[in-house]
């Protein structure tokens, strides 16, 4: 499975509006073959910034980032950023999620 979180610097004056300007760009890759999830969170730390965890079978990345959602997002969603994205891409040897072992419930 290939994972990818990225840190989304978002400039202040739009960070409230974040979720509504990278909606099409969400629900088209959540929509896309492959694509195991894509989940935005906010930081607590500093609320001017998006995390994106995403996952995708081992053969649907290239298919993101060729697709015409990725490429609209490229050219649209830059202008509401303060600086490029921080990312880190990588491929694990799993499916999903695991329990966290280390903090039962129950």
């Amino acid at each position: 499975m290939i994972l990818i979180v990225v840190k989304w610097p978002i400039k202040p004056e739009y960070a409230d509006e974040w979720p509504e300007l990278a909606r099409e760009f969400t629900e088209a890759t959540r929509a896309e073959p492959g694509n195991k999830w894509f989940e935005w969170s906010r930081s607590v730390e500093d609320p001017n910034t998006y995390v994106l965890v995403e996952a995708f079978e081992d053969d649907a990345a290239e298919a993101h980032v060729t697709s015409a959602h990725f490429k609209q997002a490229q050219q649209e969603l830059p202008k509401y950023l303060q600086r490029t994205p921080d990312v880190i891409n990588t491929t694990i040897d799993a499916d999903g999620w695991f329990e966290l072992g280390e903090f039962p419930v129950g």
